[in-house]
């Protein structure tokens, strides 16, 4: 092994690339913002090895548990390519916070995982800011995470993002129903734009349109392109509860992430069972369209890559579907009848009447 010299200075961490200084500077940012997303069972407060909630504070009697993970895909490009970091945290909360409503549950309490090759504390904490208005906006508290300084894996100012979210529901109340049967209604909530799937090909369509993100967005001019492309997932949470809770007439719910329709509906429904979509009640957002034109994207793959502006699935026995209906449009989505549940039929449990317009 090779002697040091006599007067060389040891290695440090800061100079293989890792800033432990930083990293204390990006806390002392985010403390705040973590305290703003307190309710009962937890006190929001970080620096703790692990975070704590109190399910009894929170008011359940016998709660059965639900978790779920999530990222934010190759969304996140996009607000590192914009330097728009304030929204993608929004994103990451909804992702996994829709996961749980489906599942009956209310959202507890939310960790997030923040990783990097350089450590700059203020677009961090421009993060842990989105994630912190995606908590408030769901309910939950924010009650601790990680950030990573890794030089070498992440090139540049690349960072990616993954959260957890942990909810609770009451024994005998967990969602899908198992009465959930042929001739049952299917309502649609409407999406906010593209969510937070599919990125891989909205990226491949922008750099074939030619246009930099700080273009005017063709389907949306008040707005940079950038700014269009990204508008944070909504956050079904409250509705949904309000809904399940003031009619206790919702047998299932879908959030429609990644394979669209197709893939996500026949998740709540009985084998035995699979859906009708009526395309023609589904309004597809100005940004789809400008998607399916100039990618030139087949209609089907629309409906398995995007929400195409459904963003949550409702099934409700057919004499409770003006009550839900209402019991969501007053919690403010919009909110529209758009199929039917259906005998299965072979592999094929997603049929579609008539067409999506897609025409700009």
């Amino acid at each position: 092994m090779a002697d040091k010299a006599p007067n060389e200075p040891g290695l440090t961490y800061a100079q293989a690339g890792v800033d432990i200084d930083a990293g204390n500077r990006m806390v002392d940012l985010i403390k705040p913002l973590v305290r703003a997303t307190a309710r009962p069972g937890a006190d929001a407060e970080i620096g703790g090895f692990g975070g704590l909630f109190d399910l009894k504070r929170a008011g359940y009697k016998d709660p059965i548990l639900v978790a779920a993970n999530d990222g934010v895909g190759t969304k996140v490009k996009i607000s590192i390519e914009t330097g728009r970091h304030d929204t993608i945290g929004i994103d990451l909360v909804a992702m996994s916070v829709n996961d749980l409503v489906v599942q009956g549950a209310e959202p507890l309490f939310f960790l997030d995982y923040y990783a990097t090759g350089r450590l700059e504390p203020e677009i961090g904490a421009a993060v842990v800011a989105g994630i912190s208005v995606g908590c408030r906006d769901a309910g939950c508290a924010l009650i601790g995470g990680e950030t990573a300084e890794m030089p070498g894996l992440y090139q540049g100012d690349d960072y990616d993002l993954a959260g957890f979210a942990v909810g609770a529901v009451e024994r005998g109340e967990v969602l899908p129903r198992p009465d959930i049967a042929e001739g049952d209604v299917i309502l649609g909530l409407a999406s906010s734009g593209v969510h937070s799937n599919g990125y891989s090909l909205v990226r491949k369509v922008v750099a074939k349109s030619g246009l930099l993100w700080s273009t005017s967005a063709p389907f949306a001019p008040e707005k940079s392109l950038g700014e269009a492309i990204l508008t944070p997932t909504r956050i079904y949470v409250k509705s949904c509860l309000a809904a399940i809770r003031a009619t206790k007439a919702v047998k299932g719910l879908a959030h429609i992430t990644g394979g669209g329709f197709p893939d996500n509906i026949p998740r709540v429904l009985p084998k035995s069972l699979g859906a009708r979509i009526d395309l023609t009640k589904v309004n597809a957002p100005p940004v789809f369209r400008w998607l399916a034109q100039v990618g030139n994207i087949a209609p089907n793959e629309m409906l398995r890559t995007f929400n195409c502006g459904v963003g949550m699935i409702v099934v409700v026995a057919p004499k409770d579907a003006a009550a839900v209906t209402d019991a969501f449009a007053k919690a403010g989505e919009k909110v529209a009848a758009i199929g039917s549940v259906i005998r299965a039929n072979g592999n094929e449990r997603v049929i579609y009447d008539g067409a999506l317009d897609l025409k700009l």
